[in-house]
This record gives structure tokens, C-alpha cells and sequence, in this order.
């Protein structure tokens, strides 16, 4: 039986060293994802997650014994999740990790030739390198390529010494010209050398120290939950499965981007220099709110289809009042023979919720359970 003590703090077992993989915005606490598992599951039962984001839902699902689902929009936070759960062999990655370094002064040109930003945030050797990587890497289809974007992606940018990258934040990846105008201002105009082969191998070797988590029967799926629950439904039919936990953290209408906030990870796995706002359903702000209503609604209801008679639903959300009323409003609707529980999760003096961390400056008095139970 998995000690989760040991998961929660510190890193002496590979479950605790996987279980905050990946730098993400907004998101899920590690603790609070354990907690929730242990206390409205059993060992085997089935637990679902349609707005996954890096997976800590699922990855506690699988790593406390209960068969895990999660389906996440955003690539970043899929492979964070996916490779968390079923990480590639430590020498398959390493081996992948030379080849892209090998084939790196292909790209010299190209590195010289990116935009300013790019410029000041990475060294050439760094910068070549990763140019590598976002052409050489089948990271939606290999298991081992996804593992290594996936690592490179989480040291891409941070704190000086942390990450391949000139200072920035971890999380969140800083509109270019920001930054430019940051790093210019602080006289922070040559990033830091780095070899990018030797700082990951050093990284690669941490992580795997203590080998590969034991996780559970556990998947995440990359795409749309409005179209993914559809042939989920079908399986679910198909197999006699049922879900007796749905444990959620949609996102918050109106709040942030999770596309454009990151742009800089996105980038190397193929997209844009630079952030931008998806055009594509579901992948923007919600700034509509019959968009985001519409969304609930039709998620909601489709997971209403597959859980179980006695089953709970757990969903986290914040207070304001469009997003809390909508949210209780679908829930109640789709599960009208639950019992609700409203818990309110207010921050402590003096914290700061994700978003206000990260500019957003408007009221949230904290976040809010809804839980329904039956």
C-alpha cells in the first residue's frame, strides 16, 4: 500500500519526485488532489476528470489504486499528464536527448536569424538546441520523444540557474516585448550559457532516481471534453463502466488564457513565436458567457451519463457570481437526486490566488467547493 506521507513531502519515492511534474498555471495542489481521492473512493473504483489540466487528479487516481480518466484541451498540460502517469525508460531518453543534441548546429542559421526575444532569453548553444528538439520531436505519437519534450518543457524558462532560459517566470510564460523591456532594464542582455545537453542530463537523472511511479490504469486524453466525452460515453457503455468520482476544476470564465499564457512552451512544440489567442472552440478566455455556460452544460451532462448511481461529484471553481451560479446551476440539474455541499475555500491573510499572483487584479475572495453526493 502507497504510503501518500511520503508522496506529499519530500522526494525519497518516485511517486513523490512524478507527482509535480510540470509547471502549470492555475494549478491543482498535489495534497488536495490525494486528499479528495482517499476520502470519496474506494481502491478500483473509477474516477474522472474532464478539465484535467497537468493531470494531478489522475495521477493521485492511479497512484491510490482507482482506475483514472482525464481529458485536457491545452498540449502543455497533457503531456504533462500523460507522461507523468507512463514515463519512458530513463536510457531510451537520454539516448533521444543526444540525438537532438547532435543535430543541433543544423539549426545555427535559424537560431540566428529568431526574433530578438528569443535572442535574450536563450543562449545560441540553448537556442539551437531547442530548435532541435521542436523539429526532431514526435512527442503526440513516441513515448520516449514525448518524455523528453516533456522535460524540456519544464525547465524551458525560470528562476537564473533553474531553467535554460534568461530570467523569467516558471509558470507563466511573459508576453515578449515585456520582457525584452524588462531584461534591457535590469541590464539582463545575455542570457546565460548554458549546455543544454549536460544541464538536462543532470535533471533526467534526478527525476528517474528513484524510478518510475506505480500508476494505476490511469490515461489522460488530449482533446476537447465536449467531443472526447462522446466517445468516452460509448466506451463506458460498451465495457459496463461506470465513474464513481467526478473531479473537476473547469476553467473560470473570463479569468485567463491558458493558450496564451503558454505561448513560449507551446512554441516548442511547433507553434506561433508568440502569444496569441486561439481562434478554436474552447481554447480562449471565455469571454462569452453563453460560451462558457454552454460548455458547463454540455460536459456536465455528459458526464452525468456515466457514473454511478452512488457516486460524488467534487468540482473546485471561484466565487464570483456568474461563474459559481452557472456552475451550481448545471450541477444541480444534471444530478438532481444528489445531496449539495457548498464548501468555501477562503485564502489565507495575506494569499493570493493563482491568477492575482500573475496580474490579474480582480476581486476573488477565494475559490468554492460544490460537492454532490449520493
Amino acid at each position: 500500500m502507497i504510503d501518500v506521507s511520503k508522496v506529499l513531502k519530500g522526494f525519497s519515492t518516485a511517486e513523490a519526485r512524478w507527482a509535480r511534474y510540470g509547471p502549470y498555471y492555475a494549478m491543482f495542489p498535489v495534497d488536495f488532489a490525494f486528499e479528495v481521492i482517499e476520502t470519496y473512493t474506494k481502491p478500483g473504483e473509477y474516477v474522472l476528470d474532464p478539465f484535467a489540466g497537468r493531470s494531478s487528479s489522475v495521477y493521485a487516481g492511479g497512484v491510490l489504486g482507482r482506475p483514472s480518466l482525464g481529458i485536457e484541451i491545452n498540449p502543455v498540460g497533457w503531456l504533462y499528464g500523460t507522461v507523468k502517469l507512463q514515463p519512458a525508460d530513463k536510457e531510451d531518453v537520454i539516448d533521444r536527448l543526444m540525438d537532438i543534441y547532435n543535430g543541433r548546429d543544423h539549426f545555427a542559421d535559424e537560431a540566428h536569424a529568431m526574433p530578438e526575444f528569443f535572442q535574450l532569453c536563450f543562449c545560441h548553444e540553448v537556442l539551437k538546441f531547442l530548435l532541435a528538439a521542436r523539429e526532431g520531436l514526435n512527442w503526440r505519437e513516441n513515448e520516449t520523444d514525448a518524455t523528453l519534450m516533456s522535460i524540456i518543457l519544464v525547465y524551458l524558462h525560470g528562476k537564473l540557474g533553474e531553467g535554460l532560459s534568461n530570467q523569467l517566470r516558471q509558470t507563466k510564460s511573459m508576453a515578449p516585448n515585456y520582457s525584452v523591456n524588462w531584461w534591457k532594464s535590469k541590464n539582463m542582455v545575455i542570457p546565460p550559457e548554458i549546455n543544454p545537453l549536460s544541464f538536462l542530463l543532470s535533471k533526467i537523472k534526478w527525476r528517474y532516481d528513484k524510478g518510475k511511479p506505480d500508476v494505476h490504469n490511469s490515461n489522460v486524453v488530449f482533446g476537447d471534453s465536449a467531443e472526447e466525452l462522446q466517445h468516452i460515453v460509448r466506451r463506458a457503455s460498451d465495457n459496463d463502466i461506470k465513474f464513481s468520482l467526478l473531479f473537476t476544476s473547469p476553467p473560470y470564465c473570463s479569468v485567463t488564457d491558458y493558450h496564451a499564457d503558454q505561448w513560449l512552451r507551446l512554441w516548442a512544440l511547433g507553434g506561433a513565436e508568440g502569444p496569441y489567442t486561439m481562434r478554436e472552440k474552447h481554447k480562449g478566455r471565455f469571454v462569452s458567457k453563453d460560451d462558457y455556460y454552454s460548455l458547463l452544460d454540455n460536459v456536465f451532462g455528459l458526464c452525468s451519463t456515466v457514473m454511478a448511481e452512488q457516486s460524488t461529484i467534487y468540482v473546485r471553481t471561484d466565487k464570483r457570481k456568474f461563474t459559481f451560479d452557472s456552475t451550481l446551476e448545471i450541477l444541480t440539474r444534471h444530478y438532481p437526486d444528489h445531496m449539495v455541499t457548498v464548501l468555501d475555500k477562503p485564502l489565507a491573510k495575506d494569499t493570493k490566488t493563482q491568477t492575482q499572483l500573475f496580474g490579474d487584479k480582480s476581486l476573488k475572495p477565494g475559490e468554492v467547493d460544490i460537492i454532490l453526493s449520493r
